[in-house]
């Protein structure tokens, strides 16, 4: 059955989670473990109730439905002292986004309907109604219940925006003394390119990589799959876009099928790869090209792959003046201060929030136990 759209599904919650992780390192959490044995304990409402946030509560059932999707299909259950420790991070995932909400509605920054709607409509596209159902099933959600992370998820994205993107400011002097520093990392000792790729296996796998979640199981499939990616791309659908929903590739489908530049060198290990790259200009696209694994009598066809080149570089020093000089340093400065920014706001909205960690307080109190 084609699995449209689950991958989005399951990963409205873990997305935050992850965001969580990255603002908040384990050192903070630690102290802030460390805190609730130095402090005191606090009587928790009800048995229900795993930690408060300024008052509103962060319930058990929707920790042990966070805590269950963190461990996804694992063979083996964990022990029962990281099992205590995975609830308690999921714990902390959870009263981050919950202080996070918060900000967002006291700056009337939460997600409205018709973004709501805009959203799920982009999450049902290419899948059958009984698809989509089946898929919050699987999940254990209900349409409410995606319909809430969705806002969440949104809600998020537009405090960042307006709090942490929009702060980020970029000088040309700064670029200009980052190419001053890093001149050599601009000095090409060989021609290189620019690639995105589509790639569709023929082997069975439970990873799933793409916003589709749809994966090719045996080699007929991956032949009548990526035919209709080059349908689609022939069709004048984007690439990158393409890509990010049907590609299977792991390292690099979440960049839109982007993995960077290719040294020639590296690209002439491949030569059928190589000669079909090396006679595209940018923005063309390779035939459909087999994916093989081994030489000889191992040779062997694992999948199939489609090839866009964005830019061929020549070798030598690429000059300041060069666009993709400068927009490739002012990526780099503003991801750098826009984490720095971001990791700054979280932690002084958790140091403004009154946080009590009831499950925090119960572990610690039980020694583990």
């Amino acid at each position: 059955m084609n699995k449209a759209a689950s991958r989005e599904i399951s990963s409205l919650s873990s997305a935050r989670s992850v965001h969580a992780i990255r603002s908040f390192p384990a050192v903070l959490f630690a102290a802030g473990f460390l805190t609730v044995g130095l402090s005191g304990c606090h009587q928790a409402p009800s048995p229900d109730v795993l930690a408060t946030v300024n008052g509103k509560p962060i319930m058990l059932a929707d920790v042990d439905r966070a805590y269950k999707q963190n461990l996804g299909d694992t063979a083996q259950p964990p022990s029962k002292e990281l099992a205590a420790n995975l609830r308690l991070n999921v714990l902390h995932q959870m009263i981050v986004d919950e202080i996070m909400q918060q900000r967002a509605a006291k700056l009337n920054l939460v997600a409205t309907d018709e973004e709501v709607d805009a959203k799920l409509t982009d999450m049902k596209a290419l899948a059958t109604q009984d698809q989509f159902n089946e898929q919050l099933k699987q999940k254990n959600l209900t349409l409410d219940d995606l319909r809430r992370e969705i806002r969440r998820s949104l809600t998020i994205t537009k405090l960042q925006n307006k709090e942490i993107l929009s702060k980020v400011n970029i000088t040309a002097a700064e670029i200009g003394n980052y190419y001053s520093t890093h001149k050599s990392e601009f000095n090409l000792i060989e021609p290189d390119y620019h690639l995105a790729r589509i790639v569709v296996t023929n082997e069975p796998s439970k990873q799933e990589t793409n916003l589709q979640n749809n994966k090719a199981t045996n080699d007929a499939e991956a032949k009548k799959k990526i035919q209709m990616l080059r349908n689609r791309l022939d069709a004048g659908e984007n690439f990158l876009s393409v890509a990010a929903r049907f590609s299977e590739d792991p390292a690099s489908t979440s960049n839109g099928g982007d993995f960077g530049f290719v040294a020639e060198s590296q690209l002439q290990a491949d030569p059928e790869i190589f000669n079909a790259v090396s006679k595209l200009k940018a923005g063309q696209t390779t035939d459909t090209l087999p994916m093989v694994r081994a030489e000889g009598s191992a040779r062997k066809t694992v999948g199939y792959a489609i090839y866009l080149l964005i830019e061929k570089r020549p070798a030598g020093q690429r000059e300041m003046n060069d666009p993709n000089v400068q927009q490739n340093i002012l990526q780099q400065l503003r991801s750098t201060q826009a984490q720095l920014l971001e990791g700054a706001y979280n932690e002084m909205l958790y140091n403004e929030a009154k946080v009590h960690n009831y499950l925090a307080e119960q572990i610690f109190k039980a020694g583990g136990a």
